[in-house]
């Protein structure tokens, strides 16, 4: 605080900490604590409650025909039947209205065994993603930052930012447009006369999650990059080179040298892409077209939106909030960095 004080002084400082402030609060702090308290209660409904109205009404028209119809000492015990009948409808329509809270952890425990096994598929595909984006990601950063001229590594850099311009869903069609049943991979296969579009003995590409996974990992391929090639760009080449004439096998200078030094890069890609991959909806909506299972995140979506059960909604997507921060807690332990490791 003292050193933007100094650089900025105490007019631009305060401007600058009320603005991040009121930004945590508005778009972090606040929606996360709505989800939270929505997830935490749910309604006692009476499924009853309506045909339970409706026979109190119908018994109180035939109480009140009877006190019309009644005489002397009779009409008074009616006429109690007829008020005691009324405050029961008010007590039923006032439980319809404004029907009971019931505060505890029965979103999350009463999630159904086919909820829970999505939710755990969804957690797995995630990391299968961002495994498999390492592995792609790795090699890529790495010569761009070590290996290429500075010409080159300037046109990589612009091969892989210039498709960032069009927007995600144009570049998931576009994957969709590849693996499609007469997409461009398929049709390539009847041309070499593998399969027919005739016999429909096409290869159903979008019915495997391998499909998701492709389009996931070039969806969010530069959350993976940039981080590994921002670290490794730091790394001073004499070392590369001591390990080269010190013998070693160009697995072991990257095992002892290259990925040591690259912990924070690797550890903010990967936290970014299993966020981004776990949340993801439109890639697994456009690509699987509802064809090979549910992702936990549209399954969140269908409870908001088409069960119009926002309590459960809410739980679902804060476990998915909790997952993400067990993730980052775990890549900080596995990683060795810590929190301003990562957030440089």
């Amino acid at each position: 605080m003292n050193s933007l004080i100094r650089s900025y002084g105490k007019g631009l400082t305060g401007i600058f900490v009320t603005l991040t402030a009121f930004w945590l609060l508005l778009l972090i702090i606040l929606p996360q604590a709505f989800m939270l308290d929505q997830s935490l209660w749910s309604i006692d409904k009476d499924d009853q409650l309506g045909m339970k109205i409706d026979r109190a009404y119908s018994d109180l028209g035939l109480l009140e025909y009877d006190a019309q119809q009644a005489t002397g000492d009779t009409k008074p015990a009616v006429q109690e039947k007829i008020d005691t009948l009324k405050e029961e409808i008010a007590t039923l329509e006032a439980q319809e209205t404004e029907p009971t809270r019931e505060y505890g952890l029965q979103n999350y425990t009463r999630m159904p065994s086919l909820h829970f096994s999505i939710f755990v598929k969804s957690i797995f595909y995630a990391l299968a993603v961002t495994v498999l984006a390492f592995a792609v990601c790795y090699p890529v950063a790495f010569t761009i930052a070590k290996l290429a001229t500075p010409q080159r590594a300037a046109l990589l850099m612009l091969g892989l930012i210039i498709p960032y311009a069009i927007n995600e869903l144009l570049r998931v069609y576009a994957w969709l447009m590849i693996l499609d049943y007469q997409g461009v991979i398929n049709s390539l296969l009847a041309w070499m006369g593998v399969v027919s579009f005739a016999d429909k003995t096409w290869i159903p590409f979008l019915e495997y999650p391998g499909s998701v996974f492709v389009a996931l990992i070039y969806a969010y391929v530069l959350f993976m990059i940039f981080p590994i090639y921002n670290t490794v760009e730091t790394l001073d080449k004499n070392q590369l080179e001591a390990a080269q004439d010190l013998g070693g096998s160009v697995f072991l200078t990257h095992w002892r040298v290259v990925l040591p030094h690259a912990k924070p890069g690797i550890a903010v890609g990967c936290i970014m892409t299993f966020m981004l991959s776990v949340g993801s909806y439109s890639v697994p909506q456009i690509m699987t077209r509802g064809k090979s299972g549910d992702w936990f995140s549209q399954l969140i979506y269908r409870q908001f939106f088409e069960t119009q059960n926002w309590n459960v909604g809410a739980a679902y997507a804060f476990s998915l909030v909790l997952v993400c921060l067990a993730f980052i807690l775990i890549m900080m332990k596995v990683f060795k960095v810590g929190i301003r490791d990562i957030s440089k």
